[in-house]
């Protein structure tokens, strides 16, 4: 009896006991393999779980995290190693933030940005501070959960491109407005961290304000700059690429601590001032987001899991109370931020629930912050809890509300850009996938050709079509030739792969090289042809006619010819020249589009180049041209040659349209004055564009 005794007290024991598996093992997991395991395991399961039933996969990952922490399973703890991953994570998923901010979306419609960015910040601070002091917590401790509910996650993004209304004046000013709202309450966590130490004192404003301003101006202006000279110099070492974007994230978080603000800041700021360099479409940019989304973030969000105690909510009530009044209080300051600025600017409900529905979402700002608050103590369990409640309720609204009242955005309030008159032919218009073959021979002038190209056809969801041909007169050496040729195919196909875009690789042997380029067109079925170019004629090829010239004289189909003294990547701004020629000629919007889409990939500033007639002057209506009304328009009188040369510059990329700047037979297909700009100025960029007529 006194054994039976023994045994019942025992299990007695055990059932009081968490449900955690340290009643079975004398401690949680810690070795590295079965560690790593786990965490591997929930990154693969949880977000394919949650995403088969409509749900965040976000959220999984937390629910996951939970699961397995101290409060849950308790499989794992919450040791060094998962905090350091897991701030690497935070500081990771702050720079993706940032790389997704655009100053540029602030320079249009700046007016109706900076409304919705104040009124999404203010509103949701005033109810969130009321809010949280009636439910009992401190003001520093309500100050910082307001700004929770201030910032907001782009989570609903995606719905929006795919909808087509991405060039909106609702999207546009929500865009600027993220940017704006972001960063304020960020800047309120800093002065509430330094508030709850003790150290908001004057000195510290007099040390803020200066430090603040150089650093966020030093981050702004020399990163980008920094930024482009590495990418000019080692341009083609795409590891050293990688490791320079991680190396500049980290740099400028830690420079973020020496001046006494949370290193998320610098993360943030990081991301605003790199995304400058970074083509949205470029291999490196998928790297990136590949790393961050599948390694980095989720050791963040399972990390944030393990800080949920769900105990709480059986063995305090009041938490259900906190998590509701913050969900409430979050969702009706977010609308009224959202409708007060859109009947301001006279926007259609459809509009207005769009500009609601992107910024109701909570995620990675809202994460950080309130992961900073814990760590210092400023909040509670039951806040964490609050916070993620919240989260799991705005992220499943946010994509429902978002995709529900933004197909009735296409018929009230798309802005001129997306009225523009567009000609359903025009190839770089349109949406159709386009196939764009690129003869590769040049290992130099490869990569940029490749990057080109790339832009054009993953934006339209197409294929790239990398050829090398070997002349038949080679077939003595073809045996290196044709190893040459396998290299040359092997770096564009590996390009593409990294930029997820389609690729059929091509090599062929044929009697010459225009001919090859011209029948494999033909037989691929490609829509563009993108051609490298030496930027100069010789006197034979004047007089028998280049390869190029036979391709765009043959050809049925646009070709792209391209000359670059700098990486692609590294363009700061488009320029698009033109005469009154080109106005009148009926592929000049092929031209403009075309500009349009690289400056925006290549986050460049587009600027387009009038040479006006010395006796007459041309008015131009952008609209017409498809273009916003804020796009800089230099109109210059004089010699086309001279005039262009004096306002590009080094990294710079020129555009202009071939066959419209002489009719004078016999000469180059690209047309004399292209050539002479490429023939004077080396160190400058140049695409000339030529369309069938």
């Amino acid at each position: 009896m006194a054994y039976f005794g023994m045994h019942l007290e025992n299990w007695y024991q055990v059932l009081r006991e968490p449900l955690t598996f340290s009643v079975f093992f004398k401690a949680p997991i810690t070795a590295p393999v079965p560690v790593f395991l786990i965490i591997m395991a929930i990154m693969l399961i949880a977000p394919l779980l949650f995403e088969r039933f409509k749900l965040p996969g976000v959220v999984g990952l937390i629910l996951a995290g939970m699961a397995v922490g101290p409060y849950g399973l308790h499989l794992l703890e919450r040791d060094k190693t998962i905090i350091l991953l897991g701030t690497v994570g935070l500081l990771f998923l702050m720079f993706m933030a940032g790389l997704e901010t655009s100053l540029d979306d602030l320079k249009y419609n700046a007016d109706k940005a900076v409304v919705f960015g104040l009124a999404t910040f203010i509103l949701p601070m005033i109810f969130g501070t009321v809010a949280m002091l009636l439910l009992g917590y401190s003001f520093l401790a309500s100050i910082l959960v307001a700004s929770c509910f201030a910032s907001h996650t782009l989570l609903a993004l995606p719905v929006v491109s795919k909808l087509g209304i991405m060039r909106s004046q609702a999207i546009t000013a929500t865009l600027g407005g993220t940017l704006i709202t972001n960063v304020l309450a960020l800047l309120v966590l800093a002065i509430v961290v330094k508030a709850n130490q003790g150290s908001l004192t004057l000195s510290f404003w007099l040390f803020l304000i200066p430090s603040l301003s150089i650093y966020t101006f030093a981050t702004l202006w020399g990163v980008p700059r920094i930024g482009r000279w590495f990418f000019r110099c080692f341009g083609h070492d795409e590891g050293a690429e990688f490791t320079f974007v991680l190396a500049t994230l980290f740099v400028v978080s830690y420079a973020a601590e020496l001046i006494e603000i949370e290193p998320i800041i610098g993360a943030f700021l990081a991301g605003i001032a790199i995304t400058q360099l970074i083509p949205q479409l470029s291999p490196l940019m998928n790297r990136i987001q590949f790393i961050g989304n599948t390694l980095f973030v989720p050791f963040f969000l399972i990390s944030v899991g393990m800080l949920i105690n769900p105990t709480i909510l059986v063995s305090e009530p009041r938490s259900l109370l906190v998590a509701g009044v913050m969900i409430v209080t979050e969702v009706i300051s977010k609308f009224l931020a959202a409708w007060a600025p859109g009947k301001f600017f006279g926007f259609k409900f459809p509009s207005i629930m769009v500009m609601f529905g992107l910024s109701v979402a909570q995620a990675a700002s809202t994460l950080a912050a309130i992961t900073v608050a814990f760590q210092i103590k400023l909040v509670d369990q039951m806040t964490v809890n609050g916070i993620i409640a919240m989260i799991l309720v705005t992220c499943i609204a946010s994509p429902s509300i978002t995709a529900r009242w933004g197909q009735g955005v296409k018929l009230d309030d798309t802005t001129s850009t997306s009225r523009g008159k567009q000609r359903s032919h025009n190839p770089f218009a349109s949406n159709q996938s386009l196939r764009i073959l690129v003869p590769v021979a040049n290992p130099d002038t490869e990569n940029n050709l490749l990057q080109l190209a790339l832009i054009l056809v993953k934006k339209t969801g197409g294929t790239l079509l990398p050829l090398h041909i070997i002349l038949d007169n080679q077939e003595p050496r073809l045996a290196g030739t044709k190893a040459q040729q396998n290299q040359l195919l092997a770096v564009a196909e590996t390009a593409a792969h990294a930029a997820v875009t389609a690729v059929e690789p091509i090599g062929r042997v044929d009697d010459s090289v225009d001919k090859g380029i011209l029948r494999t067109a033909r037989e691929r079925n490609a829509d563009v042809i993108v051609c490298g170019w030496k930027g100069f004629s010789t006197y034979r090829e004047n007089f028998f006619g280049s390869v190029i010239d036979n391709v765009v004289n043959h050809t049925v189909m646009p070709v792209i010819i391209a000359r670059f003294s700098h990486p692609i990547k590294s363009t700061k701004r488009v320029f698009l020249a033109f005469s009154e020629i080109e106005i009148s000629s009926p592929v000049f919007q092929h031209s403009v589009s075309l500009a349009q889409t690289l400056a925006v990939e290549l986050k460049a500033s587009l600027q387009l180049v009038h040479i006006l007639p010395r006796t007459r002057h041309i008015s131009l209506n952008l609209e017409d041209m498809g273009l916003n009304s804020e796009v800089s328009i230099q109109r210059v009188r004089g010699n086309f040659v001279h005039k262009i040369s004096r306002v590009v510059e080094k990294d710079d990329l020129l555009v202009l349209t071939a066959g419209t700047h002489s009719d004078t037979l016999g000469l180059p297909s690209v047309g004399i004055k292209p050539e002479a700009i490429a023939r004077s100025h080396r160190d400058i960029s140049l695409i000339v564009v030529h369309f069938p007529r």
